[in-house]
């Protein structure tokens, strides 16, 4: 049994009515061979799903003039929607996919931001993945099990050879042309890229004897470069050495110097003690000379005390005399 969910059609023109915006559920059991109805109830609508969430891409052969068209644009009574979404799921009990899945659900989203995704089980995917689910079952996008009003035109007038292929496709023929047709794409896209790879080549031995030339000098510079390493350590060798000499001479010099330091201030010492010792002296001299001194003005303070007594003694006789 096969369950298909139809939750906005491609086909809005015949969904835009009150009595078709509705949620159609159809249920494929073993007693439906087709859907079939008044024109306008969507049919086509159905067909068009199936084939869009298997991964239709050419938007012409869903009836619309583009992708936005698929979304549901409101009506009266039902806001729009944000997306179209279609769910096909199979019971896999005979194991036809190529899964370990028994059942499997295969949905395509589009939504109105322009953004479009595959769901497999409910696990995003790539539209590769989906057509390998279906390569070897013989529904595809162009399938003739899902036959539009169109097809049954085509095989009546057999338009393209249709009728060949679909008797290829029940035969089981298709699948092995569509391989056939990706394995010479596939050597086509192989030749292509051995003549681009040769076209490589061809340029690349161009380019050898360029790269040959560079290489040779790179070889020369990283000698040179060598050389010159060695040669700059050895210099610097050189100039350590004679620093390191300089810094001898100039320590023996500081040494000299130092000790010289030492000595002249050992004799200043020496002589800044003479020098307070000779202070010292000079202090108690000059004490002895103060005091000497001290002395001295007393005894001129005496004589003059009596030579005053002597001339006032001589006046006095020279008075009496008189």
């Amino acid at each position: 049994m096969c369950l298909f969910s139809l939750n906005s059609p491609p086909d809005l023109n015949a969904f835009k009515q009150e009595n078709r915006e509705i949620k159609t559920v159809v249920s494929f059991d073993d007693n439906i061979t087709g859907i079939v109805g008044p024109n306008g109830c969507g049919k086509s609508n159905i067909v068009d799903s199936i084939r869009w969430v298997i991964g239709e891409q050419k938007i012409s052969q869903l009836r619309s003039e583009n992708l936005d068209s698929l979304v549901f644009n409101g009506s009266k009574t039902r806001s729009a929607s944000g997306l179209a979404e279609v769910s096909l799921t199979f019971e896999n009990t005979k194991n036809l996919l190529p899964t370990e899945f028994s059942t499997v659900t295969v949905t395509r989203k589009f939504y109105k931001s322009g953004e479009s995704e595959y769901r497999l089980n409910d696990v995003q995917c790539r539209l590769k993945d989906i057509q390998n689910l279906f390569m070897d079952t013989g529904i595809s996008t162009d399938s003739y099990a899902i036959i539009a009003l169109d097809m049954v035109d085509d095989l009546i007038k057999d338009k393209d050879n249709s009728r060949r292929k679909m008797l290829e496709q029940a035969a089981g023929i298709s699948i092995y042309k569509t391989r056939k047709k990706e394995a010479k794409q596939k050597l086509e896209a192989t030749e292509s890229d051995l003549a681009r790879i040769e076209d490589l080549l061809f340029e690349i031995n161009n380019q050898l004897k360029a790269l040959e030339s560079q290489a040779k000098k790179a070889e020369k510079y990283h000698e040179i470069k060598k050389d010159y390493r060695e040669i700059s350590i050895e210099l610097a060798k050189a100039s350590l050495e004679g620093f390191n000499l300089t810094y001898k001479e100039l320590n023996e010099q500081q040494e000299a110097e130092t000790d010289k330091k030492f000595k002249i201030e050992a004799e200043i010492g020496t002589e800044e003690a003479d020098l307070e010792k000779q202070k010292l002296e000079f202090v108690e001299k000059e004490k002895q000379l103060q005091s000497m001194q001290h002395a001295y003005n007393e005894m001129v303070q005496t004589v003059r005390t009596k030579e005053n007594e002597k001339n006032l003694s001589a006046q006095r006789l020279e008075h009496q005399a008189t």
